[in-house]
């Protein structure tokens, strides 16, 4: 099979022909059809990650985004078989250990995360092998795109999981979104979908431009104004959730003072070498006005079912957002562009 290798940190992904994977006995193989480009990738090809012992190794097969079709199955799969339509979600647990048995896969000890690991290798590649696969793997509903799939990935579901499930914000409140790339966006339109009021905050007028298509009350340019300022002044005391969804010191800091007392941060971003991992923040500030600070990654697999929900109902439509399709032989120019961010919504790959 041919697969996008990753061999230099920041340089371009070797095209290799490889042999394809057989199945575990609880695997499956996945003819890879769409598999997104996101920005968590390009932190991977980047080399980032050593200051949390979580760098990418030199020869993995990058790519965490896939929807396709299953071409192989274990002796010992029981939910799926030849032919079914799926989507494979990056965090994969071993559905056995309590967090996953309690509904929190994401978190589990002993789970791999799908094109950041050697012991997982990635989508940018025609076949991928899911572990586990009756925990892990999702069923597509009928007549969703591949494409869309793609889209919704690691991006949709990170957003869902954050704002559903980490702070579950009632209807009509405020929600400010720092970084309107893949998962900002994805966090607009799930605030949006929720019945709450998104502030998209970007410095790319593009971006900001399909914020508002999918959804976002108010966008702000961080160019012309102070953040913080604009929030507050627009809100009147504050945002009742804000997302970091790029992982600067700035968007970080931006999002924890423009809540309001008692208000929410939730972190989704991935920091660079810039930040190493860590971020000074105003504790003082917000020790005296009770603002919670809360950490959110990728989704249980077990809950895909309610973000599958809202794209069948059309309350959300990860679609919109695709706005390039591209080769396997396009992704490292692709991840290149992340550097200076000129890549506006989600990019995803379809001829491999």
């Amino acid at each position: 099979m041919r697969a996008a290798v990753l061999t230099e940190y920041g340089e371009p992904l070797s095209i290799r022909s490889l042999d394809a994977p057989s199945p575990t006995p609880e695997g499956v193989v996945v003819r890879v059809e769409a598999c997104g480009i996101c920005r968590s990738d390009w932190h991977a090809w980047q080399g980032h990650g050593e200051w949390a012992d979580d760098r990418v190794p030199r020869g993995q097969i990058l790519g965490h985004e896939p929807a396709g079709t299953v071409v192989e199955v274990g002796d010992r799969v029981r939910r799926y078989e030849v032919g079914d339509r799926v989507a494979v979600p990056f965090n994969l647990g071993d559905g056995s250990c309590s967090r996953c048995l309690s509904g929190h896969g994401n978190r589990c000890a002993d789970g791999h995360a799908l094109g950041f690991e050697s012991a997982a290798p990635g989508a940018f590649a025609e076949r991928v092998h899911v572990p586990r696969a009756d925990y892990n793997l999702l069923a597509l509903p009928d007549g969703v795109d591949p494409v869309d799939v793609a889209a919704l990935g690691c991006r949709f579901m990170t957003a869902y999981h954050a704002l559903a499930h980490r702070v579950s914000p009632p209807p009509g409140s405020w929600v400010a979104v720092h970084g309107c790339g893949g998962v900002g966006l994805s966090a607009v339109a799930i605030a949006r979908a929720a019945g709450h009021r998104a502030i998209a905050v970007d410095i790319r007028a593009e971006a900001l431009a399909l914020a508002r298509e999918v959804g976002a009350a108010v966008t702000l340019d961080a160019s012309e104004r102070d953040v913080v300022d604009a929030i507050r002044e627009r809100t009147g005391d504050g945002a009742d959730v804000s997302l970091d969804a790029l992982g600067r010191a700035e968007t970080c800091r931006n999002s924890v003072r423009c809540v309001r007392p008692g208000g929410t941060h939730v972190q989704v971003g991935l920091t660079t070498d810039a930040e190493r991992g860590e971020v000074s923040l105003p504790t003082d500030w917000m020790t005296r006005w009770e603002v919670s600070f809360v950490g959110s990654r990728g989704m249980p697999p077990t809950r895909y079912d309610e973000l599958f929900g809202l794209v069948e109902r059309g309350a959300v439509d990860p679609g919109h957002l695709v706005t390039r399709e591209v080769t396997l032989e396009d992704v490292s120019e692709r991840l290149a562009a992340m550097t200076d961010y000129t890549t506006v919504g989600v990019e995803v790959v379809t001829e491999f």
